[in-house]
């Protein structure tokens, strides 16, 4: 492995070009987070890359400056929304709250960029509207086409954008659907994007919010696919270079937090409403663009790594074993940087292409979910924080047998029966 290929550092803000950058959180180098290893992989040098955040001073945009390479990130991606039964229920609302608001025509083309497995698509196509996804993922993508959502197995770019409009015409609804956060060159997809559309388009996007990054100290947010960390106030201005403009925004509690944005020309046939000026007041009055509320949130961070391996270190003290529930690419982050991975006996997960796999980093095995009930551990620490409340529902046995589950996000807690 030539690391030096894999690894990339930018010194330009990616929304405004800006080399005015400072950290503003610095955090341990980890390996890719949903890079998990066969048994033939463990002797293999293992990518660690830098994480740490970096603030630009001049828009306010918070972003990873360290790339890793699109093809090492992509080629062999697991990850699949339709796994997730609160991601399919929230693409659902979205692709229904769109539709009610912008009226499509019926065959009207949606373009989803970053579609992964066709899971919001298929919502679309269910309106009665054309869709095309767009991900860099292969064998995901090929699943996807399958299922009858076509989907291009490339990275979008403004060759591909002329592509689509000259096979299947101008898009009425554009979407990146957190997708928005992996791109790195950010002002050549807009380019893109704008080839797609016309004066009657819209294009959508949801990103996982930075304001609730900072409030909820949402720590496993943080990985190499995302490589911004979005909030509207330097948004705006990025879009304002494009001849564009955000017409309408509304957060949502998927994955920790999440905004949904609108953006249309600024010729464009729909209303700008007062949730862009209420959002933009409510960044302000909250600093969001001030480099000492970061500061405040790294020592967030130093504080519930010390109360967490101070409460391992208490449970070990016991004799009681901890496992994980998750194998997730929040729980890679997670064990990494709060620096717990020797404590974890093994991580449960019920994602069958990942049992058998070892945990990035730690190497730490993964087991089917019934192994937490086959071998009890006394202690499962939830690496998959987003789904806490619905592992820990599924999960009242484990509960009932003496289990404790221990949640360390917004806060640390311990649930017991």
């Amino acid at each position: 492995m030539n690391k030096n290929k894999l690894i990339s550092k930018r010194n330009q803000c990616r929304l405004c070009d800006s080399k005015n950058l400072v950290i503003a959180v610095p955090l341990k180098p980890t390996p890719v987070a949903e890079k998990y290893l066969s048994e033939e992989e463990l002797n293999n040098d293992e990518l660690f890359c830098p994480l740490d955040l970096f603030m630009c001073k001049d828009c306010g945009h918070i972003q990873l400056l360290d790339i890793v390479e699109p093809n090492f990130l992509y080629s062999d991606y697991t990850y699949s929304s339709g796994r997730s039964k609160g991601l399919v229920d929230h693409f659902e609302k979205y692709a229904d709250d769109i539709c009610k608001k912008y009226l499509p025509s019926e065959n009207n083309l949606v373009v989803d960029i970053g579609s992964n497995d066709g899971t919001l698509l298929k919502f679309f196509k269910k309106q009665k509207l054309r869709v095309l996804g767009v991900d860099p993922a292969n064998e995901i993508a090929q699943k996807a086409t399958k299922e009858g959502i076509e989907t291009i197995p490339k990275f979008f770019d403004k060759q591909l954008a002329n592509e689509i409009i000259e096979k299947y015409g101008k898009v009425k609804i554009v979407t990146a659907n957190n997708a928005f956060a992996h791109m790195d060159n950010l002002r050549e997809i807009m380019e893109g994007i704008k080839i797609l559309m016309n004066e009657n388009s819209i294009f959508v996007f949801e990103i996982s919010y930075l304001l609730d990054v900072i409030q909820k100290v949402l720590l496993g947010t943080i990985f190499h696919e995302h490589h911004s960390y979005h909030s509207i106030i330097p948004l705006v201005k990025f879009f304002d270079k494009f001849d564009m403009e955000i017409i309408d925004v509304s957060r949502n509690n998927i994955q920790g937090g999440s905004l949904i944005g609108v953006v249309q020309f600024k010729n464009g046939i729909y209303k700008k409403n007062d949730s862009v000026t209420e959002i933009l007041q409510l960044e302000n009055e909250n600093k969001i663009c001030e480099i000492e509320t970061f500061k405040i949130f790294s020592e967030n961070l130093k504080n519930t790594k010390k109360n967490i391996k101070e409460l391992i270190q208490n449970i070990q003290n016991d004799k009681k074993i901890i496992a994980g529930f998750g194998a997730a690419r929040s729980g890679t982050t997670l064990i990494s940087q709060m620096e717990i991975g020797k404590s974890i006996k093994y991580i449960v997960d019920d994602n069958q292409s990942k049992q058998g796999k070892y945990s990035p980093g730690d190497h730490i095995l993964v087991r089917p979910t019934s192994h937490m009930y086959e071998n009890f551990p006394e202690y499962m620490i939830i690496l998959a924080w987003v789904h806490s409340k619905n592992i820990i529902k599924d999960h009242q046995k484990y509960l009932n047998m003496g289990g404790s589950f221990i949640v360390c996000f917004p806060e640390l807690k311990i649930i017991k029966k």
